[in-house]
Formats: C-alpha cells, sequence, structure tokens
C-alpha cells in the first residue's frame, strides 16, 4: 500500500498538485478538524465510487491512519485502483507537524 507523510503532502498541497482528498471519518470529526477533503465515512466508501477519481492521486485519510488503511484495502479488492495514497498518521500526524494550518 503506497502511504505519505503529513509533511510530503503539505508540500504537495503548498505546490498546489492535483490530487483529491478524501477523508474517511465520520462529519463530526471532519467538521471538527479538517483540510479540506472530500467527507466520504468509511462505511460508504464502495457505495461512493464514482466520487473517488483514477487519473490522479488520491490521498485517503482518517484520525490515525487505520480507517484509510481500510479504505483503500476495500477499494482495490472490488476495483483497480492504483493511485490511492494512505496518510501515514493520519489527521493526528498532520496535526503534530502542522498545528496552525
Amino acid at each position: 500500500m503506497n502511504s505519505i507523510t503529513a509533511i510530503a503532502l503539505k508540500q504537495k498541497i503548498d505546490n498546489a498538485e492535483d490530487l483529491q482528498l478524501i477523508d474517511v471519518r465520520e462529519p463530526y470529526e471532519h467538521e471538527a478538524f479538517n483540510i479540506s477533503g472530500r467527507l466520504i465515512p468509511l462505511n460508504e466508501i464502495i457505495k461512493q465510487i464514482d466520487k473517488i477519481p483514477t487519473d490522479k492521486p488520491v490521498i485517503i485519510y482518517c484520525r490515525k491512519g487505520i480507517r484509510s488503511q481500510l479504505a483503500i484495502q476495500r477499494l482495490q479488492e472490488k476495483f483497480p485502483f492504483t493511485n490511492l495514497v494512505n496518510l501515514s498518521g493520519g489527521m493526528e500526524a498532520w496535526r503534530k507537524q502542522f498545528e496552525d494550518f
């Protein structure tokens, strides 16, 4: 499974690279803090497959990186995705690096 660190992801965002962020947390978690990712809770990920692009990197994140790993596993089991990337450590790692984002 491909993964990316919070620092590397921030560089990509700052460089305006073409990528999609997907937050697989619950709505209340997304509302409390997010990095502008599209909210698709883990239990909806397969149902909302049409919202996940296949032509650019898709960074999937959650609180610690576990639900995002599950999301990627589920998607790759059912569909031929090769562009999914897990944010290592999730939002907890992001906040440790960039408290004031």
